[in-house]
């Protein structure tokens, strides 16, 4: 199955920590989308989106496009894994909207994910 890996990237509004906060969530992204190729299905992790901001021109790349590329990815995948912190990010929610308009299903972790093994379900 094609999944597509939400939550948070940008640390919360009132982090001490906020370039610190952003790293942990790229990585617990990143760790939660290699859990999923292990388990036998092919995540879309969009944690790994920064690069496209490190290797184009400044400027050449915007926001809007990231999301635009990422809910478009969104649109093709079988289900969503969402990770903890989904509730303060606005991007996550946006994605969460999305799958339900489209009745793919969510899951709000690897875990309940690949005991589900994959198969179709209601949000869990």
């Amino acid at each position: 199955m094609r999944v597509y890996v939400a939550g948070p990237i940008t640390a919360r509004k009132h982090s001490r920590h906020p370039f610190i906060e952003s790293l942990g969530n790229v990585g617990s992204g990143t760790r939660a989308s290699i859990a999923i190729l292990l388990s036998g299905h092919q995540p879309f992790c969009p944690f790994l989106d920064f690069t496209f901001f490190l290797q184009a021109e400044a400027g050449a790349v915007t926001e809007e496009m990231i999301k635009t590329y990422s809910i478009a990815w969104l649109e093709v995948c079988d289900a969503v894994v969402v990770l903890p912190g989904w509730e303060e990010s606005r991007g996550t929610l946006a994605e969460m909207k999305r799958a339900r308009e489209l009745n793919i299903p969510i899951y709000h972790s690897v875990d309940a994910f690949v005991a589900g093994n994959g198969k179709h379900g209601q949000e869990a």
